[in-house]
């Protein structure tokens, strides 16, 4: 067994198949609805947050795990001399990059931290990738080189359906988001920069549908191929498997997997959001 050991957060949304194949030790994020607190996966579940985010009276807050909880983690799996990659979500959107790298100074060990610059499934790439090489006995160097790679490699598209998460965010005006729910508006998004950067505004289902067939298209000439296309969803599993159909149809070679979304994502994107991440080969 390789003496690294990988650290993520509950943003990546591994599967439970995953985190056990990987050995990959999953910090839970931090929510707040309404004045209580939850932990992503322990105290609160998807399907849950969803209803209870409908039905709050605010917009839920997201926050880093606690730099008390990395510390235990990293002071946990460094004790028998193992070194860690801690694999996490954006610093653009959230502080955990930062929480983990001052758990790391406080920790007496090996511990490298790494911002993915992304959330969701593409955040998951970089994780995979490292934990799939850690397990083969590959050296620190090499597994941080193929994170790098990963990163290069992935792409991440999300499909809002409503803008008001967006607007409470801060991600875009009141104004711009009233226009928007009057007129049917849903967007196109893309991460970049480690932010959301907004590529079309569609008006209606259909012209978004249309954008996400051009996406497709575009996925199809790119002349190197498809290493991984995972959908993820926040609340509608129907529409997110109906996508996952057509891109399975769209790149046969590639098994193309299905996730709900983290609250942190939900938070951002609103509920009936979709994603589409993808890497490479």
């Amino acid at each position: 067994m390789s003496n690294i050991k990988i650290v993520t957060d509950s943003s990546a949304i591994l599967s439970d198949e995953e985190v056990e194949a990987y050995n990959v030790t999953v910090i839970p994020m931090s929510l707040m609805i309404d004045g209580e607190l939850y932990q992503d996966g322990i105290t609160i579940g998807r399907n849950e947050f969803l209803d209870k985010m409908k039905a709050a009276k605010a917009l839920p807050t997201t926050s880093q795990p606690p730099i008390g909880e990395f510390t235990k983690v990293y002071e946990q799996l460094v004790s028998d001399g193992s070194s860690v990659i801690s694999i996490h979500m954006s610093a653009g959107l959230s502080g955990t990059v930062n929480a983990a790298k001052q758990a790391a100074e406080i920790v007496d060990g090996d511990i490298t931290v790494i911002d993915t610059t992304f959330i969701d499934r593409a955040e998951a790439f970089q994780v995979l990738a490292a934990a799939e090489l850690a397990q083969q006995g590959a050296t620190t160097d090499d597994i941080l080189k193929q994170i790098a790679l990963t990163r290069e490699k992935s792409v991440s598209h999300i499909f809002v359906a409503e803008m008001d998460n967006l607007v409470k965010g801060g991600r875009i005006s009141k104004t711009a988001g009233a226009v928007a729910n009057l007129l049917n508006i849903h967007a196109g998004i893309h991460i970049e920069d480690g932010g959301f950067k907004i590529d079309v505004k569609a008006r209606g289902v259909k012209a978004i549908k249309k954008y996400m067939h051009k996406l497709i298209t575009e996925m199809q000439a790119i002349p190197e191929g498809m290493h991984r296309i995972d959908v993820s969803h926040a609340g509608v599993p129907e529409k997110a498997q109906a996508l996952s159909e057509t891109l399975q149809t769209a790149f046969p070679d590639v098994t193309v997997h299905t996730f709900e979304t983290s609250p942190n994502s939900a938070t951002h994107a609103g509920a009936g959001a979709l994603a589409i991440a993808y890497e490479t080969k």
